[in-house]
């Protein structure tokens, strides 16, 4: 008869060995999109300018930084749905949980119902993170909470479980808030392309580039990419880091989402009668459309860009750095030092909520509010009204906002042509071959219609 197990021997000197078992480290793709989210939420960091600089400073496999990118941005699109499953789930109000708790579930909860990684790992990595983020205490919740969210199933299993109906489900299956599905409707006229036009803010954007001081054939052969369809100057590529691009590295050639180059060059298209020697970007940073006019503006004509903030403005000059007959002032365009009718062409790309580049910036979703509409589109009305007294009789502005939202699109343009000193100027015609563009006499880009940021535009000329 055996006997009872034998304990292992004690180390020498008759003590034993105390010290906790030794942890796996900790995963290096994981633990970086943790730091995006946190960046996120606790500096209100943009992870379009976050990740990348990450991804460099870390150095990780190709694999990894594809895991890194597809994880951060996932679970900052999906807050909502992650936040309505976790709500279900934990005992208290997710405001009163420690941020990077939050954070850590959400990422948990992602990889669960989004992607495909087995269970056990989602787990058991989201713990280790949150040992090493948070502390040990910490770490039992997320473990408990993840256990939970793994037995519910996947989304579509959850989707049912919370029981949503109507334009509340349609948010938490594509990820946008509901004030923003309530506005692409109005804005698309309907039902029939929203729930297209929503999940195209939840796919991954190609690169955009535009050519400046180098041919589109030759940066498409130096990057590997494709030119674009609509923009004469615009590349778009696949994947990779631009910044590893020397075009891009010297200026040659920048990041610009298509959309955003036709907007500039709409501008440029409009047929002029009398003089056409200068032109202004009135709220030119961080520069992107300033340079692209500066590259297309025919010899002699003179480029003024203005912001009024210094740095933005600092940006600018960075742009246009080596380009001759230009100038950057530190100007607000509601009040600006220039005399009225000084310019013959005028670009207002006016602040606003960046709803069209959800792509990009998947976390303004979330950080935008509908109480943020009203303001912006009141300050987009005085910067426009200032546009238009900054441009001569005969001449043109061309307002552009990076959003579909009505109330700082279609209601801005319609006020500022119902002066009796304005005619609307048709955009399609200028955008002969770009299908599905017109709204209205204006403008409209859509990333389901045409892969850019949801770009618009309208052209309005002085007449008196």
């Amino acid at each position: 008869m055996s006997g009872p197990p034998r304990r292992p021997a004690a180390p020498r000197g008759g003590r034993r060995d105390r010290r906790p078992p030794r942890r796996a480290p900790l995963d290096g793709a994981r633990l970086t999109a943790y730091d995006v989210l946190d960046g996120v939420s606790a500096r209100e960091a943009y992870a379009n300018l976050l990740l990348p600089q990450l991804l460099r400073e870390r150095d990780l496999e190709p694999r990894d930084a594809a895991f890194v990118t597809q994880l951060a941005y996932g679970a900052l699109r999906a807050q909502g749905t992650l936040d309505a499953v976790l709500a279900r789930l934990v005992d208290r109000p997710l405001s009163d949980l420690d941020r990077r708790v939050l954070d850590l579930l959400r990422l948990g909860t992602y990889q669960l119902l989004d992607l495909r990684v087995p269970a056990h790992a989602a787990v058991a990595t989201t713990v280790d993170l949150t040992r090493a983020v948070v502390g040990t205490g910490a770490s039992g919740l997320v473990n408990a909470v993840l256990r939970k969210v793994a037995t519910g199933g996947d989304r579509a299993a959850w989707l049912e479980q919370l029981g949503a109906e109507g334009d509340r489900r349609l948010a938490l299956a594509t990820d946008h808030p509901e004030w923003i599905v309530a506005a692409w409707r109005e804005a698309l006229g309907g039902d029939e392309e929203l729930e297209a036009a929503l999940l195209a803010d939840d796919a991954a954007p190609e690169v955009h580039l535009v050519a400046r001081r180098v041919t589109r054939e030759a940066l498409a052969e130096e990057s590997g990419g494709t030119p674009g369809p609509w923009s004469p100057y615009a590349v778009r590529l696949g994947g990779g880091d631009p910044g590893r691009i020397r075009s891009v590295r010297e200026g040659a050639a920048a990041v610009q989402d298509e959309g955003s180059q036709l907007a500039a060059l709409l501008l440029a298209r409009v047929p002029l009668e009398g003089p056409d020697a200068r032109w202004l970007d009135v709220c030119a940073g961080p520069g992107g459309k300033a340079g692209l006019l500066a590259a297309v503006r025919p010899a002699g004509v003179h480029l003024t860009a203005a912001d009024r903030a210094p740095h933005r403005a600092e940006l600018v000059r960075g742009v246009l750095a080596g380009e001759d007959d230009v100038e950057v002032l530190v100007a607000d365009g509601r009040e600006p030092p220039w005399a009225p009718g000084s310019f013959d062409r005028v670009l207002l790309d006016a602040p606003c909520t960046g709803l069209g580049a959800l792509r990009r910036r998947p976390e303004v979703r979330w950080r935008r509010g509908p109480g943020d509409v009203g303001p912006l589109a009141q300050l987009q009305t005085a910067l426009l009204d200032a546009a238009l007294t900054s441009v001569r009789p005969g001449g043109v502005v061309a307002y552009v906002t990076c959003s579909p939202h009505v109330a700082e699109t279609v209601a801005v343009a319609d006020a500022a042509a119902a002066r009796d000193d304005v005619d609307v100027l048709p955009v399609a015609p200028l955008l002969e071959g770009v299908p599905a563009v017109q709204r209205g006499p204006y403008g409209q880009l859509w990333p389901h219609r045409h892969g850019t940021d949801a770009m618009f535009t309208a052209l309005l000329r002085r007449t008196r």
